[in-house]
């Protein structure tokens, strides 16, 4: 007896537009503690039931965690925002608009290649490493 759980999900849906947004986000790291304080800590100390209580308490408690933290407003999230647009439009449309244009079937297999064998070869010499020095 194999029940799904069935949760409702409050995020929005950004469509095509999602990779994009997640790349760059993450590429910049706009989304991090430092910038957004200790997202994860602050929702399991609140426990919400409901998104409203999740959203007040977030703003009433988030500061980032830097040298100098500073308090999370939704101000700050939408300058955050702002640089976020700007990474996409400034940086990486031109980039993977000149990547897409250069982008060539042997690049392709290269590639798969080179993530298949070669990377997981350097992984696997890198985790060798780090046992084998741990216990010398």
């Amino acid at each position: 007896m194999n029940k799904k759980m069935h949760l409702d999900k409050y995020a929005k849906a950004f469509g095509k537009k999602e990779k994009v947004l997640n790349y760059a986000s993450n590429t910049y790291q706009l989304t991090r503690p430092n910038k957004v304080g200790a997202v994860m800590s602050l929702i399991r100390t609140c426990q919400p039931t409901a998104l409203d209580e999740w959203e007040e308490y977030y703003f009433r408690n988030a500061f980032t965690k830097s040298k100098q933290p500073v308090k999370v407003t939704k101000e700050l999230l939408d300058e955050l925002g702002d640089r976020l647009y700007s990474k996409i439009t400034e940086v990486v449309i031109p980039e993977w608009t000149a990547a897409f244009q250069d982008l060539t079937v042997d690049d392709c297999r290269e590639y798969i290649y080179q993530v298949t064998i070669v990377r997981t070869f350097d992984g696997f010499l890198l985790e060798k490493s780090v046992i084998t020095d741990g216990l010398a």
